[in-house]
């Protein structure tokens, strides 16, 4: 596959409280703010909001699916608002730089419904194959 800036792939995903839940269960990360969905109503988000390592979790994963054998060798980012269950959320790579060594760098994002970012970073990968498509070298 070639890719080349401006490059977007986009996943939906809808996160439920059973996975919220089962997270706190597998990381040990039982936050109430997470799981209990009565504590969580008191607090000013006023209801559950998903694990951060959750949301880097479904990132991984769209990478993984669009960047097969790709290793990640940076990440960052910020969470600026909660992500509430039920609610589809878009998960969105795009690439923003094109490195030497088969790197990629990529905006990473996730938002709701509204468009809020609730998750923004980059990342930077390196991909197995050399197909990445250098505009500057093009002309």
């Amino acid at each position: 596959m070639k890719f080349a800036v401006g490059q977007s792939f986009v996943a939906l995903h809808t996160f439920l409280q059973g996975e919220f839940d089962e997270f706190a269960r597998l990381s040990g990360d039982d936050n109430p703010i997470h799981v209990d969905t009565a504590f969580a109503a008191r607090t000013r988000f006023g209801r559950t909001v998903a694990h951060g390592m959750l949301l880097y979790g479904a990132l991984c994963g769209v990478l993984s699916r669009h960047f097969p054998g790709a290793v990640q060798l940076e990440q960052r980012f910020t969470f600026p608002a909660p992500t509430f269950a039920d609610e589809e959320m878009t998960i969105q790579l795009t690439i923003t730089e094109l490195l030497p060594d088969n790197q990629l760098r990529l905006s990473t994002t996730i938002a709701n419904p509204q468009g809020q970012l609730t998750c923004d970073g980059e990342t930077v990968i390196r991909v197995p194959y050399s197909e990445i498509r250098n505009p500057k070298s093009e002309i």
